[in-house]
């Protein structure tokens, strides 16, 4: 199938501001995509890309006062395959997990590992190893927390949205990760689209998503808190430790955010 997507944000700038703009597909996909989705802005200012330290793709640029739009916009391919399922995926003890997954195994700014470690093990201790495991978080989680926009707020961590019980699909992914490396289960915070192709109306505003990929049987694989289900056409835009490795935008400087649009849609053959 062909999936349209992309994204275009509006703002208004007192001065100029610098901006890192994380908004591409990430590279783990960009052969999926006709053309490449190059970042866009209104008006035209230089853009100087680099990858950081997790591979994902950034932007550079100064935007300048006033209106200021940016964005991006392409057609991906994609199988048509929803989320794969291993349900025999091993968990690895520690000492034999690959040095580069030891990272997710940390506590970082949102996932505060040391403060939920205890009621972790209380959870899901008795949970068996691997797959399951991993899946009766995926449940606990989407069962204890209430989903809602009006509940978004950037700082809440994992220990306050166990303790609070609301929030948005980062916090449902913040909250599962923390608790996958309390239990030594490598877990990644991930970024990007989640379609609604095969769902049934109605549907709500798109927006960009977050999950979190774990790794088990010597491979990451996808789980969903905040759906708890598989899903087609999703499609990543950067990985990280969590919210503050990956914000889509980041601005060095005051600014009012005026139009938010995203969209990911399966084009008719």
């Amino acid at each position: 199938m062909r999936i349209r997507l992309g994204c275009e944000l509006g703002y208004e700038f007192p001065a100029p501001t610098p901006m890192i703009v994380m908004l591409n597909v990430h590279y783990s996909r960009a052969a999926n995509l006709e053309h490449p989705d190059h970042l866009l802005t209104v008006p035209p200012v230089p853009i100087e890309s680099y990858r950081d330290s997790f591979g994902n793709w950034c932007c550079r640029l100064v935007a300048p006062p006033g209106r200021f739009t940016l964005g991006t916009d392409g057609v991906l391919h994609d199988d048509g395959s929803a989320d794969p399922i291993d349900l025999a995926a091993l968990q690895h003890q520690v000492q034999d997990l690959p040095s580069e997954t030891l990272l997710f195994l940390l506590g970082s700014r949102y996932c505060e590992t040391d403060r939920l470690s205890d009621e972790a093990w209380r959870l899901f201790g008795k949970a068996p190893l691997g797959w399951p495991r991993v899946q009766a978080i995926c449940d606990f989680v989407h069962g204890h927390v209430t989903f809602g926009y009006e509940h978004s707020r950037p700082t809440r961590t994992a220990t306050e949205t166990y303790a609070e019980r609301r929030g948005v699909c980062r916090d449902y992914a913040h909250l599962a990760i923390a608790f996958c490396r309390c239990l030594n289960i490598p877990a990644r915070y991930c970024t990007g689209y989640v379609s609604d192709i095969g769902q049934p109306p109605p549907y709500e505003t798109m927006d960009f998503a977050a999950w979190m990929e774990v790794y088990l049987g010597g491979r990451w694989h996808v789980f969903d808190p905040r759906n708890n289900a598989p899903r087609i056409g999703r499609i990543l835009i950067a990985r990280g430790r969590d919210a503050s490795d990956v914000p889509l935008t980041h601005t060095f400087g005051p600014n009012t955010l005026t139009g938010f649009r995203v969209w990911t849609d399966e084009i008719a053959a």
